[in-house]
């Protein structure tokens, strides 16, 4: 039998197997789904992140269904082959990168919405389903799906899934974890596993399902996933903008409006290189303040009311000029902020948070280190839940990103000074592996590994990676 990945070739992700094992076994199951043509394989070797892969996959499986990646997964398995695991490749901290030799299961094509039950108000979806596309089925209904990554026109539901997405209305109904009723995953060895139920309570036997929920593919590969929706509220949504001269008034702006009666579905928070960044790739109006810019949305019957109530904490709290109107264009800027800022050569970034109320000593703090470090830094920011995106200038080259992680080191460790976290909601992946140690205690990470064990014996599954 041949032995499993090594312990210390998990550690950094990067041995592959002795040789390459024969695919015939997978070609006669799979067919034109298995790729093995370089070029063909090399366009799922690489998600949306600065991660480079060491060297080119084996092969590729565009899977059909769940017994293609059952299939799959035993094959992998039986031979040690590493495997990556690819959705929309939209993901920011390297996750997806394949492996030298490794097996890329690649899960776009499952991309069907298989019921959407308005009774219980929930979504029976297979992996690949595009955010964006779920939520629009099902405001066709009525209802809606709260989780809203910025890359949700081109992120899928189970990778969002996997790093337990937030995104622009996180402040109002959390992560996508919160909406996960039940999960379909292959486990390492091939063998489906399905977990939850369809009920709102459930108290039997361990929480499967959040187990897997920002697991990042390396316990299984979820296939499908029962999703919870909610009904659209009545009226129409408005949305309000403020400029702030200091972007720590800015920060305790937001501290008072989170704390207040007031109920926004968004508060996003840019600052003024980042207006100009995104006003310079592709202008859409946004008023360029001289240190920051918060915009959001309220929703409801007295959603005009919200918005106004709003505009008043801001005034209170430094906010110079505010607006309240029902054009959502502002929220497409905000979704265009990280392809503009890497168009920019902002590239390297991170994901950090800090709680809400640590929000205006955070965002100084990471202006003061970019200075020290004399880097350029903007700070795009789901500011009502405290999940920043501080991204910073890099040249071409590795002495350049080095010289820039540097800077997103500096700010992760301001970040856990103040109570935070090394990743709000991308991940870990491989990017951001050497700063776990940082926020994970030794007994924590022994644990994960413990379970990792139990689920990926032989390490197969995204090794090296998140835990």
């Amino acid at each position: 039998m041949p032995e499993p990945i090594a312990p210390s070739d998990r550690a950094d992700g990067r041995t592959a197997p002795e040789g390459l094992p024969d695919l015939e076994a997978l070609r006669v199951r799979l067919g034109p789904r298995l790729l093995t043509d370089p070029d063909q394989v090399a366009p799922y070797c690489r998600d949306a992140s600065r991660a480079v892969p060491d060297g080119p996959a084996h092969a590729v499986v565009l899977a059909a269904d769940t017994a293609d990646v059952s299939a799959a997964l035993a094959w992998a398995n039986e031979h040690r082959v590493p495997v990556s695991v690819r959705g929309g490749g939209t993901g920011l901290s390297g996750g997806a990168v394949s492996y030298p030799s490794g097996l890329v299961v690649s899960l776009e094509a499952m991309n069907r919405i298989i019921d959407i039950d308005m009774g219980n108000r929930l979504a029976d979806v297979q992996a690949g389903v595009i955010t964006a596309d779920l939520d629009a089925a099902a405001r066709e209904r009525g209802l809606f799906f709260p989780p809203d990554p910025a890359s949700s026109r081109t992120s899928t539901v189970a990778g969002n899934i996997a790093s337990n997405a937030g995104g622009l209305r996180g402040v109002a109904h959390g992560v996508l974890g919160d909406f996960v009723a039940a999960l379909e995953v292959v486990l390492a060895d091939g063998r489906v596993l399905r977990t939850g139920r369809r009920t709102t309570k459930d108290a039997t036997g361990y929480d499967l399902t959040s187990l897997f929920v920002g697991s990042e593919g390396t316990l299984g590969v979820i296939t499908a996933a029962t999703v919870r929706l909610k009904a659209v509220p009545p009226g129409q949504p408005r949305m309000f903008r403020v400029s702030f001269d200091d972007i720590e008034d800015a920060g305790r702006a937001v501290m008072a409006i989170v704390s207040s009666p007031a109920r926004p579905e968004v508060l996003e928070m840019i600052d003024a290189l980042g207006v100009e960044i995104i006003e310079d790739y592709r202008p859409s109006g946004l008023p360029r303040p001289q240190a920051a810019l918060l915009i959001g949305q309220t929703v409801g019957i007295d959603a005009q009311e919200q918005a106004e109530a709003i505009l008043r904490i801001c005034t209170e709290h430094g906010g110079t000029e505010g607006e309240v109107f029902a054009d959502e264009e502002l929220l497409e800027a905000r979704r265009r902020s990280h392809p503009a800022l890497v168009a920019r050569g902002m590239r390297v970034s991170s994901d950090v948070g800090v709680p809400v109320a640590a929000l205006a000593q955070m965002v100084t703090g990471v202006k003061q280190i970019g200075a020290e470090h004399g880097r350029r830094v903007s700070i795009v920011a789901h500011a009502g839940d405290g999940n920043l995106h501080p991204t910073v200038e890099a040249g071409a080259g590795e002495d350049e990103y080095a010289a820039a992680q540097a800077v997103i080191d500096d700010i992760t460790r301001f970040a856990l000074d103040l109570g935070g976290t090394v990743s709000g909601e991308h991940g870990i992946g491989s990017l951001k592996r050497h700063a776990l140690a940082w926020q994970v205690e030794p007994v924590s990470r022994e644990m994960q590994a413990g379970i990792k064990a139990v689920f990926d014996p032989n390490g197969i599954l995204t090794p090296g990676r998140g835990i």
